[in-house]
């Protein structure tokens, strides 16, 4: 797919450059160029859908972290328009990964660092469109066809499918979650979102909190008492406010 793109830049021989890489890149479709973030969300919330945008952050009057947040709580940043950051600053890189960007370009950068970039957001909207909700006519007619095994976790700049039948525990830490699997026990994944939020997208069926930092696989419980559960070698705590629904569930199996 063609993706469309945009370039944020107050500088203007960086402007120039990354516009002349957009046009260079077969896949890629320049629909503007701005000199300030202000037109540039002009121009995103005005015109039309636009699936990139190459963003500088240290501008004057609005930043392109501020400009960032923004797209982030409108309807049309949600999944048709993504970011990747273009900057001469390093330490603003846990800001761009915080914002939910694609990819963070340190300049000066080459054509061969930004064609990674781009390449990541085709790789990202592909997956996007492969996995889009199926319509609900086709649900009717062949409902036995829809598997829902599995999610989508952000990791790093990329999304992760990761089967529920892999995920043996997950462990909440501030603002990030670790997903430990079976497939690979000791390289959890490392996801910047909340464990309530992932908690809402499992099935309950499947999966437990049962304590402030963990939420466990019901299928992956090895023993347990009405304080603790093992999982292979790793022994989670039953925090107070979970044990009775967790003492709930293990009445069925005494």
């Amino acid at each position: 797919m063609t993706l469309s793109c945009i370039a944020v830049d107050d500088e203007p021989l960086a402007l120039g450059l990354v516009c002349a890489f957009i046009e260079k890149t077969p896949f890629l479709q320049l629909a503007g160029r701005y000199s300030s973030a202000v037109e540039a969300l002009e121009g995103l919330l005005s015109g039309p859908p636009v699936n990139v945008v190459f963003l500088d952050i240290q501008m004057p009057d609005l930043t392109g972290l501020e400009l960032a947040r923004v797209l982030e709580r409108s309807n049309r940043g949600a999944h048709t328009t993504r970011i990747v950051f273009t900057t001469a600053f390093d330490q603003f890189a846990l800001d761009g990964f915080r914002v939910d960007a694609l990819d963070y370009l340190l300049k000066p950068f080459n054509y061969e660092e930004f064609l990674r970039a781009a390449s990541k957001a085709r790789q990202y909207f592909d997956l996007v469109q492969r996995t889009e909700p199926v319509p609900a006519a086709q649900v009717l007619a062949a409902p036995n066809e829809i598997a829902d095994d599995h999610l989508f976790l952000k990791v790093e700049y990329q999304l992760v499918r990761i089967a529920y039948n892999d995920i043996l525990y997950i462990e909440g830490l501030k603002d990030y979650v670790k997903v430990y699997r079976q497939s690979e026990p000791d390289k959890p994944l490392l996801s910047l979102t909340s464990l309530k939020g992932l908690e809402e997208k499992l099935p309950a069926n499947q999966f437990m909190r049962v304590h402030r930092s963990f939420i466990i696989s019901l299928q992956r419980i090895s023993a347990f008492t009405r304080n603790s559960v093992q999982i292979g070698s790793v022994v989670i705590p039953v925090s107070d406010q979970y044990k009775d629904v967790f003492g709930q569930f293990i009445a069925r199996w005494l």
